[in-house]
């Protein structure tokens, strides 16, 4: 925050210089036209900050949402193959991972999610994973079907693991710091600017200044809407763990 507070000094010192070394010298007249070069030039270049700034904090939380979705298939998926995978196991194990695996879906999709929406994750939910990991390793095997079998569900289970670590990152994923201030500052320079510059518009003239207002205030909060991968208008939802879940039932099913 320190340099942020420099980097504005440090820019509001120039124009005074300038302004100041230009007088000075008087090699330039007065400009108190709010329409002049002076209004016209800062007004762009706020206008342009402000898109710049806003695109920023639509887009980045836009595709860390992406993202996580699309992992969130890859962590289920991973579920189902290793459901799948664990039929050929030894002993009793099968029905043991099985079940294992079926309480840690169900576990992450009634328990787990809405802690996501706040940027956290339960503690909980990797302990399984490490206790399930481990129920695959004691699982003692006698030729090299079984020995394949083991690794092939270990392999799964690992990925499942991957994909969890990912999405313990997506969940505690938040715009750059300071972006969310910067765009509200921005946008609310935007709209009172015409006024900074000297203009007094009356009448008519002053609808789409509110109209503009309007659509940037919203604009404005849609960014702090959606700075959450797993909360607000984009939110990741928990289908992709629910469909594991259907799935789950349909391969015992046709058991």
């Amino acid at each position: 925050m320190a340099a942020y507070t420099l980097s504005i000094l440090a820019a509001v010192g120039v124009v005074a210089l300038t302004a100041l070394v230009f007088r000075l010298v008087k090699q330039a007249g007065d400009d108190r036209d709010p329409g002049g070069p002076s209004a016209a030039h800062a007004g762009a270049m706020l206008s342009a900050m402000f898109l710049l700034v806003f695109a920023i904090a639509i887009i980045v939380p836009w595709t860390t949402a992406d993202a996580a979705r699309l992992n969130t298939q890859a962590e289920s998926q991973a579920a189902i193959d290793a459901y799948w995978a664990a039929d050929d196991l030894p002993g009793t194990a099968p029905q043991e991972v099985r079940s294992a695996l079926r309480d840690y879906v169900t576990f992450v999709v009634r328990d787990e999610w809405p802690l996501m929406a706040q940027g956290r994750m339960d503690p909980v939910g990797a302990a399984r994973m490490d206790q399930l990991r481990s129920r695959v390793y004691d699982v003692q095997v006698k030729d090299n079907d079984e020995e394949d079998a083991k690794a092939d569900v270990l392999e799964h289970i690992r990925a499942v693991s991957t994909a969890r670590a990912q999405r313990t990152a997506d969940a505690a994923a938040a715009p750059p710091q300071g972006l969310l201030l910067l765009t509200v500052l921005t946008g609310v320079l935007v709209i009172v600017f015409p006024f900074l510059a000297g203009a007094r518009p009356r009448g008519a003239a002053i609808l789409p200044l509110v109209a503009m207002a309007g659509l940037l205030g919203f604009g404005t909060y849609l960014t702090w809407d959606i700075a959450r991968a797993f909360d607000g208008p984009l939110a990741v939802g928990p289908e992709a763990f629910q469909g594991a879940l259907q799935e789950f039932s349909r391969i015992a099913g046709g058991m």
